[in-house]
């Protein structure tokens, strides 16, 4: 490998997408990082600015300017970052929505025009050099959250969720054993005793192995669902895993006929109120407790099922 080899194959592709963008306008009335900000904006979970100029690595006088032209054009709102108050929250409008529907509908059927020329059978192994390339030169993120499936738990999986929950939070929160066995006492009541058309469990399952879970289980209120154990692996956060399983319990407790999905989770855990806060949960109660070893604030979280969908 030299040099030349990796300016050669940057001219071979450049050429290729020149080509295949020819006559169509891909991007108008946009810019390419224009529509790579839109991009950003329309699949990303992290939607301010400092955030939108460390993934696309763009000059902060330069992305505001393009901010301030969306602004101007009606396809972004700015707010207050619900994570910092010096930050400024970006999110799509209707308008932007739409302007990035038509953006990535046109990249589908360009990228689709160019695999119409690759055989089927040879398709795998291009996808695979593809995700070598990216990961040798450096690309951390190289995964593909349409990679994940989400699935009913195989044999083992129900021991998995228990393993995985104390293990994970031993490490990252330092909480004892008695963590291990609330989970394992939820697990085991499931396993032992649930109505299928009322309570569930979801395995998410990555390059052949779980790297995610949650549980949807019968409360004692009538009416009531109530959401457990959502758990993500470390490595494979960014793939909007957990969102993809709470939506999965979302639409499954509606579905049951339940009025009201509700869960219990603790302040320290942030990244995941975030998670129940997008998926519209509202916060109504909190209550400081001494379990699993530590000094915590117990909170309360519930969803209308019968509101407006989130």
């Amino acid at each position: 490998m030299t040099v030349q080899d990796i300016r050669a194959f940057n001219r071979f592709y450049t050429n290729l997408i020149g080509a295949l963008d020819y006559g169509r306008h891909l991007y108008a009335p946009y810019t390419l990082t224009e529509s790579r900000v839109l991009y950003e904006l329309a699949h990303s979970l992290r939607t301010d600015a400092a955030d939108l100029r460390g993934e696309l690595s763009l000059d902060a006088g330069y992305l505001s300017r393009i901010l301030n032209k969306f602004e101007q054009d009606g396809l972004i709102e700015r707010g207050r970052s619900d994570r910092d108050p010096r930050r400024r929250r970006i999110t799509l409008t209707a308008r932007g929505r739409e302007a990035a529907v038509l953006l990535d509908e046109r990249a589908r059927e360009t990228v689709g025009s160019l695999l119409a020329n690759v055989a089927a059978a040879d398709r795998p192994r291009l996808a695979e050099a593809m995700r070598t390339i990216r990961t040798l030169l450096g690309d951390t993120d190289a995964r593909d959250p349409d990679d994940v499936v989400l699935r009913e738990p195989g044999p083992g999986d129900l021991g998995w969720i228990v393993q995985r929950n104390a293990a994970l939070y031993a490490a990252e929160y330092d909480w004892n054993a008695e963590y291990e066995a609330l989970v394992a006492r939820i697990v085991a009541d499931f396993a032992a005793d649930h109505d299928p058309r009322l309570e569930r469990v979801w395995i998410a399952e990555h390059d052949g192995r779980p790297v995610g879970c949650v549980m949807c289980v019968r409360d004692d209120a009538p009416g009531t669902a109530r959401l457990r154990l959502l758990l993500v692996e470390p490595d494979a956060r960014g793939l909007r895993i957990g969102d993809r399983l709470v939506r999965a319990v979302v639409d499954f407790a509606r579905e049951a006929g339940y009025r009201d999905l509700v869960l219990w989770t603790n302040d320290v855990l942030g990244a995941a109120r975030r998670i129940y806060q997008r998926h519209g949960f509202t916060l109504v109660a909190e209550k400081p407790h001494h379990s699993f070893g530590k000094d915590l604030v117990g909170q309360d979280w519930r969803l209308d099922l019968h509101g407006p969908a989130s």
